[in-house]
């Protein structure tokens, strides 16, 4: 659905009944146009000022959108609920060599937890391999990420498992990137293993108040030096964790990315699921502020560059807007991709929604290895996640914005807030980056906030322009 300009202006339905579409008019900060969204289907219509009283209640306009209404609603019911998994987040060991103020796996299983052996993980790997064979499309090829706590402490049979399954899984590495030295990183560059690194700023004074060894030592420039010898390679991102104690330095982060020549970056709010990140959580008006005048930057260096710095988290906002069906990542939708799009898979072989709820154990749907997959998915545990819908959460319920935020994340409602029909952390946040990015759309920038070719596969569903 590619709703990428729409101004609008007609006469007749009624909005708000029966018989009319519901469409709620947003105030999106822009001096010239404000939104119409329908909460429900996510369609919007971006309209001058002067011409809001035309939109609301002429017929044209409400009538080619009532005649659409059927398709937008069914592609995102496809979207929401219609989709099988495809990806499995696997924690090879539940150890991690770092001690990051905000993680999300308990302090005892990072500290004193199991490696999975080299054969249970190749004895895994077939499960999942005969599970996807019957759920998935003949010739699709599923995603394993490996993921943290620190998969590289288990180097050895994650290497091994990628080596005999490499035709069957697209396989990724989520790493805090101190263990990469030159070995590991010709293994993984020469077989286009997708390799994600976490780096909380632009300078080690910034960086390491977060992310810290055991004894306390920042690991900063370990990784600021992988950073630099990865350039060119096409296949990785960096994680940039915002918290109170970075996000003054946004702007210079992204500097620092771009000068890299890091290809995406994701500058995640940190999910305050454990104590440990609630007590770095920003205060959402002044993250608002600098996270917005950090997307002003990478435009700014696209302009001056002609090299995008592609910020994931925000563009799959963005997608979400002008072409939702095409967004990549599923956190920002309800219900999220956790037990629906994607599972994760423990070092024990437990199965969770995702790996926010690994530790915790009333979202423990079963174990891979006893054969548990499907019971997995239709359990309890994961019912929680995959049946949280936005539509039951206050004040999400009466939101325009909902489909393009999904009240993220169910693991950080549940710990923080005391349950599933709760709103996550960082409300006004997503608000403020919807408005953002709708403010993009009417100035035609879009495209320079989001991925080359994002829109080869799409295909338009409505398209008003008459005014």
């Amino acid at each position: 659905m590619l709703e990428n300009s729409v101004f609008a202006s007609s006469r007749g339905l009624r909005l708000n009944t029966g018989n009319g579409p519901t469409l709620q008019p947003i105030d999106i900060g822009h001096p010239d146009y404000v939104g119409l969204v329908d909460p429900d289907t996510a369609f919007w219509a971006l309209v001058k000022k002067d011409k809001l009283p035309d939109a609301l209640t002429d017929g044209s306009f409400l009538q080619q959108y009532r005649e659409k209404q059927e398709t937008c609603s069914a592609e995102m019911k496809a979207l929401r609920f219609g989709l099988k998994p495809s990806a499995v987040y696997f924690n090879p060991t539940e150890r991690c060599n770092l001690n990051c103020n905000y993680c999300y796996i308990p302090e005892a299983l990072r500290k004193d937890g199991v490696h999975m052996s080299k054969s249970k993980l190749i004895e895994a790997l077939g499960i999942l391999k005969e599970y996807f064979k019957e759920t998935l499309p003949g010739g699709s090829q599923p995603q394993i990420i490996f993921h943290g706590s620190e998969p590289m402490l288990n180097r050895e049979a994650v290497f091994d498992a990628i080596d005999t399954y490499k035709d069957d899984f697209t396989f990724g590495v989520q790493t805090n990137g101190t263990l990469l030295n030159d070995e590991a990183l010709e293994f993984l560059t020469s077989r286009g293993i997708g390799i994600g690194l976490s780096l909380d700023g632009h300078i080690a004074q910034v960086a390491d108040r977060t992310r810290k060894t055991w004894a306390g030592s920042g690991v900063s420039r370990k990784v600021m030096n992988t950073l630099e010898r990865l350039k060119g390679y096409p296949n990785y991102n960096v994680i940039c964790t915002v918290t109170r104690e970075n996000m003054e330095t946004l702007t210079e982060i992204v500097d620092f990315f771009h000068a890299l020549e890091i290809p995406a970056c994701m500058l995640n709010p940190v999910r305050c699921t454990r104590p440990g990140a609630r007590a770095i959580r920003p205060q959402d008006h002044e993250l608002s502020h600098y996270y917005l005048k950090a997307l002003d930057r990478t435009y700014e260096l696209y302009q001056k560059t002609g090299r995008k710095l592609v910020v994931a988290n925000f563009s799959n906002i963005l997608v979400s807007i002008v072409a939702p069906t095409a967004r990549r990542l599923m956190c920002d939708i309800s219900p999220c991709g956790g037990g629906r799009c994607f599972f994760a898979v423990s070092a024990k072989g437990d199965l969770f929604p995702c790996s926010e709820f690994i530790g915790l154990e009333a979202f423990n749907g079963g174990n891979l290895f006893k054969g548990e997959i499907k019971k997995a998915l239709d359990s309890r545990a994961f019912g929680q996640v995959t049946g949280r819908k936005a539509e039951n959460i206050e004040p999400c319920s009466r939101c325009a914005v909902r489909h393009f935020c999904g009240s993220p994340c169910p693991a950080e409602a549940y710990e923080m807030n005391g349950g599933m029909n709760r709103p996550g952390a960082f409300c006004e946040l997503y608000e403020e980056q919807a408005r953002y990015a709708l403010r993009l759309i009417a100035d035609g920038k879009e495209d320079a906030y989001l991925w080359d070719n994002w829109d080869s596969e799409t295909s338009t569903t409505i398209d008003i322009t008459a005014l």
